[in-house]
């Protein structure tokens, strides 16, 4: 039975050597180290390193569950997988993570974890609808600002009625051409039969 650590850092810039320190005070006799990664990624190369090494009755310290897992659903997933396999986790950070899951206690508290992770996603998604109906209700539509203005529409129509290419366009305005070709669609759709 060991005592495994993980310890993953976001950037290239930072330093996971104060993680690996307190793995290591822990109890960790080997650490996985992961740098520049993102922790919604699962295929991270010392993560995936770190799940081959990892045997039943075996125990994977961590700092923080963020360190494992980017959203909630990705973490439950992963305590369950972990619990099917007798590996047993432990936060330094978050008590309430140092679960037998193979036990019925252990199950049932990530039971709990999985109903109020997923009614916050249910929540967020509701709010978020709400928001963005009571902005259209207001007559504001969401996303980013064109970077295609009406009066830099205008000038784009005159200069393709003129043979420019949407290529030449977008680059003297300095913006992508599927910016110019969606604006200039949008302008032809609003004119009158017959007009450019």
């Amino acid at each position: 039975m060991n005592v495994v650590g993980y310890a993953r850092v976001s950037t290239r810039e930072q330093n996971p050597e104060a993680q690996e320190a307190e793995l290591r005070a822990a109890g960790a006799g080997r650490v996985f180290v992961d740098r520049g990664e993102s922790s919604r990624i699962t295929e991270r190369p010392q993560w995936v390193a770190c799940l081959d090494y990892l045997r039943e009755g075996d125990t994977l310290v961590i700092r923080a569950l963020d360190r494992i897992a980017g959203t909630e659903l990705m973490a439950i997933e992963l305590i369950r997988d972990l619990g099917r396999r007798g590996v047993r986790l432990r936060s330094l950070t978050e008590p309430f993570l140092d679960v037998d899951t193979s036990t019925p206690m252990g199950e049932a508290i990530v039971g709990i974890m999985a109903v109020l992770a997923q009614l916050r996603v249910a929540t967020i998604r509701d709010n978020t609808l709400r928001g963005l109906a009571h902005a259209r209700a207001q007559g504001r539509v969401g996303g980013r600002p064109s970077v295609m203005t009406t009066e830099r529409t205008v000038e784009a129509a005159r200069m393709r009625d003129a043979g420019l290419s949407i290529a030449k366009i977008a680059r003297t305005f300095g913006v992508g051409a599927s910016s110019v070709s969606r604006a200039l669609a949008k302008h032809d759709e609003s004119q009158p039969a017959g007009a450019s």
